[in-house]
């Protein structure tokens, strides 16, 4: 029996009587009623269809039949949405695929964190330098960067370049990873220049030479299979700013459900992610596959009443769990989470953030994160799995396309004092091209291990 619009609605707008946690203090309200009213005639970005076929394919993942390679900038720009920029990430990307769907001998499910992530929780909702205090860089959806008055306005028309940044953007992946781009052979061919440049490249040069035979391989057979010349790209971001996501919630023609066209997948912050709070609610009526990060607090008995308020139907594919527990604390706090939701029968994919959890400072001031410290939360991820025998489903990073010396570490090594070369980020330091690619190899060997 389908359920009436009036009905739906009712349920998109409750989370409104309940707390909303990392909301931006608007400039102007009526500012902000115009915005929102825009924002709902604009088309979708992505389509309901869309959505639901990233669901079969986490599925396949909770079921450990698949694998996710999650990532993009921690905060994407505004100035950030050009064709060199998406085009640079969307390689980095695609090269890391490639090597874990090799080595995984599986299909790795490619989830950009792109064409939407234009909003970010701050610890503290004001920044003081100099005695002057201004609101905090929430995001390029909110405000502007420069520490003026000026840049740091929460300026809601701020919402509506966000959506046609989104759109550029998603324009864009389309067209490279349909377009002859993402064609396997030419990936491959990336790989092998960065192997053969990389001070690590030795031990990755067996790999390396694997996906080259077995490529050799199909092309004297004749094969030459549709799927070598374009891959499956979805988007995902923070659903944040609540304003912005339930504008672009629409009622899926097909189903009568609603939908989140703001993009394919969604997640709910370890900042934002309470039982009776409004993001929960909000994300709870929306049918996308959708995300919780979880982070070294939370018990076994938080992440069974998340998945009971999110998907008590138990839907494969609806609900993956993003662990961001850091090095040091990942190999005690995750396994209790893993047996108890594990136990409990419904369907969850695990995805590792090896990121947010290993954040420091350094004495120059620019916080940063070490490259070893990411493998080791990545590995102790891998090694609970192992020992429980679960699937390890995916990876959740920042990076980005550029040489940028945000991180310090890698192949390439870079030191502290190197930070201040390219430091480039809006917000979390990322990994760079180098650094990301030599993350894949290394994850690529952790799930041969597994098997």
């Amino acid at each position: 029996m389908p359920v009436s619009t009036s009905s739906v609605t009712g349920e998109l707008d409750a989370w409104r009587a309940l707390p909303a946690l990392q909301q931006p203090e608007w400039d102007d309200e009526a500012e902000l009623r115009t915005v929102v009213e825009e924002l709902a005639k604009q088309p979708p970005l992505v389509f309901a269809g869309e959505c639901d076929q990233l669901k079969e394919s986490l599925a396949a993942v909770a079921r450990g039949e698949a694998f996710v390679l999650q990532g993009g900038d921690c905060a994407e720009t505004f100035s950030g949405s050009t064709a060199d920029a998406v085009r640079n990430k969307l390689k980095t990307l695609l090269q890391m695929a490639v090597v874990l769907t090799y080595a995984g001998r599986v299909p790795v499910v490619k989830i950009g964190r792109m064409a939407g992530q234009f909003a970010k929780p701050r610890s503290k909702p004001a920044e003081v330098r100099d005695g002057v205090e201004l609101p905090a860089y929430r995001g390029d959806a909110v405000n502007g960067f420069e520490f003026t008055p000026q840049a740091r306005r929460n300026d809601p028309r701020r919402l509506l370049q966000a959506y046609y940044c989104s759109a550029v953007t998603l324009n864009l992946c389309r067209a490279f990873t349909t377009g002859g781009y993402a064609d396997l052979r030419q990936v491959h061919a990336w790989n092998q220049d960065f192997v053969a440049g990389s001070p690590a490249g030795r031990r990755y040069e067996r790999l390396a030479g694997e996906i080259d035979r077995a490529l050799a391989f199909m092309k004297a057979c004749g094969a030459d299979p549709e799927e070598f010349h374009g891959v499956e790209f979805y988007s995902s971001h923070e659903a944040l700013l609540l304003e912005y996501e339930r504008a672009l919630t629409r009622i899926d023609s097909r189903s009568g459900r609603p939908y989140d066209v703001s993009a394919h997948m969604v997640w709910i912050g370890e900042r934002t992610r309470q039982l009776d709070g409004a993001h929960v609610e909000f994300l709870r009526h929306i049918r996308n596959p959708i995300g919780v990060k979880l982070g070294p607090t939370t018990t076994a008995d938080d992440a069974l009443a998340l998945m009971e308020r999110l998907n008590p139907e138990g839907e494969p594919g609806r609900l993956t769990f993003i662990t961001r527990m850091g090095a040091e604390k990942i190999r005690d706090a995750l396994p209790p989470l893993i047996e108890k939701v594990h136990g409990s029968g419904s369907p969850v994919a695990w995805i590792c953030d090896p990121m947010h959890g290993n954040t420091f400072e350094a004495p120059s001031g620019h916080k940063t994160r070490r490259f070893d410290d990411v493998l080791d939360e990545v590995t102790g991820f891998f090694e609970v799995h192992r020992a429980l025998g679960t699937h390890p489903g995916g990876i959740h990073i920042e990076f980005t396309g550029d040489d940028v010396t945000e991180c310090v570490g890698g192949g390439h090594e870079i030191v502290e004092d190197d930070l201040h070369q390219r430091y480039e980020t809006a917000c979390d330091p990322r990994l760079n091209r180098g650094q990301s690619l030599d993350l894949a190899f290394m994850v690529a060997e952790l799930y041969r291990e597994t098997q």
